[in-house]
């Protein structure tokens, strides 16, 4: 399968199962979307005509097929899907747990218009996490780890600073287990940021591997959605406390993430921004809510969003070469080293290799299926109890998406957003269609820096 599109000046051709990329020239271009369904003779005869004016050769042409072809005979173009009979094994034998997702406060101190976890309550009570209960968590992750020496923690919400000594504890807790057990703890950190005070930062520096900071960009825009409960704007709270933590990171070890809405679907204005206020570690996503609701995406907004990830990705380019970078989340991309082919067949590892920890102890998929008694999975003490769940996960992955099937991007997004899927369609194999499309696109600009800077 071949992926060919032309951006910023780039002619991209992309071998889907191979994952060869390539850059040429027009003429190449050209004979590679021929190639398959004509014989020489007639791409030699079309491409004659096209370029009469630039009189370009019969014999030059021939010349590029032969190119073509050997690329082909090398396994970089028109190569063969070999992993469509492995997928459904991958996951099949794996149990192993690698990541949870520890939810020590279902309540939050702000009210946000858009939050997928109904202002941190989850459809549920308000609760704190108990020690006891995170505790058997980190108890219940180490002994499902297998041999894996890494294991991820995020503390998240809610607002899980309104749980702050919990989180201090569980942390303490995770360093007294990690010799005897030959384990590492990653602990992460999401945070609406109203908390942050200079213990939490001073803190965060010593035992956060990563700390993700919740801010949507321009005043105006932020303050609209992410109000307190008295209708009051977050933004002038936060700012100034995330370049504070910030700065004491030395700029690394955090990231931005945003959230873009109807109301700003010129999003890159607000990226911008925040490069503004010092930060150049960024993430903004999309919203995934009810088409009824007045700030979702529409089909009319998407060539404005193709437009604004082309041009940030332009921006990217000449801000590197000013000496000033910035790293957008969504086009972090690795061409030459990984992700492994299990990871870009399997995703996340919801439901299988992560698992989200109520306050109760009770086990989900992920954050954004807590709540949902469907996708009750166990608990930290008896632990995975819903086998057949855990198996409609196993065999989660791209191959198990018949929308999938002829995608260009399926390796990349290795079939997308469980939950997103499943909220969009009612099955987690579905396909959440609106956020393919932006996928695909911001792959195509991803690609497209990754092209720019190999030529440089």
């Amino acid at each position: 399968m071949i992926h060919q599109y032309k951006m910023n000046g780039y002619n991209i051709v992309i071998d889907v199962f191979s994952g060869a990329i390539h850059i040429v020239d027009e003429v190449a271009y050209d004979v590679i979307e021929l190639f398959e369904n004509h014989t020489k003779e007639q791409i030699v005869a079309e491409l004659t005509r096209k370029y009469e004016k630039q009189e370009l050769s019969a014999a030059e042409i021939e010349a590029c097929i032969h190119e073509v072809e050997a690329l082909k005979e090398s396994g970089q173009l028109f190569t063969e899907d070999i992993y469509a009979d492995k997928a459904g094994m991958l996951k099949k034998k794996n149990n192993v747990i690698k990541a949870l997702c520890l939810h020590v406060a279902h309540t939050c101190n702000l009210n946000c218009s858009y939050c997928f976890a109904s202002q941190g309550k989850y459809s549920g009570e308000r609760a704190l996490m108990s020690f006891e209960v995170g505790k058997r968590a980190l108890d219940f992750l180490i002994e499902n780890s297998g041999t894996r020496t890494n294991l991820e923690v995020d503390f998240f919400g809610g607002e899980p600073l309104m749980n702050w000594d919990v989180v201090k504890q569980l942390v303490a807790y995770g360093r007294s287990r990690e010799e005897e057990c030959h384990k590492k703890f990653r602990f992460t950190l999401t945070t609406n940021g109203m908390l942050i005070d200079d213990e939490v930062i001073e803190f965060a520096n010593k035992e956060m591997h990563n700390v993700v900071l919740s801010l949507d960009g321009r005043k105006e825009i932020h303050d609209h959605l992410r109000k307190n409960y008295e209708g009051k704007g977050s933004y002038d709270t936060i700012v100034p406390k995330f370049q504070k933590l910030v700065e004491s990171r030395g700029g690394k070890g955090y990231y931005i993430r945003g959230t873009f809405t109807h109301n700003n679907v010129d999003f890159t204005k607000d990226l911008f921004h925040m490069a503004e206020l010092g930060f150049d570690q960024l993430s903004m996503e999309p919203v995934v809510c009810a088409p009824s609701d007045p700030y979702a995406l529409t089909e009319e907004d998407l060539p404005v969003l193709f437009d604004q990830y082309e041009l940030l990705a332009k921006e990217m380019i000449r801000r590197k070469k000013e000496g000033k970078p910035l790293t957008f989340y969504h086009y972090m991309i690795d061409l030459s080293h990984g992700p492994c082919i299990y990871k870009r067949i399997s995703g996340c590892g919801s439901g299988t290799e992560y698992l989200a920890v109520t306050p109760w102890g009770d086990l989900y998929p992920c954050h954004q299926f807590v709540g949902d008694e469907k996708y009750l999975m166990g608990n930290v003490w008896d632990g995975v109890t819903n086998l057949a769940m855990r198996e409609n996960f196993q065999k989660c992955n791209v191959y198990a998406r018949k929308e999938c099937e002829n995608c260009w991007a399926k390796l990349y997004c290795s079939g997308g957003c469980a939950a997103n899927a499943y909220h969009a369609t009612g099955e987690i194999t579905g396909v959440y269609e609106y956020g393919c499309k932006l996928f695909k696109k911001r792959m195509e600009c991803a690609i497209m820096i990754q092209a720019a800077e190999a030529d440089e």
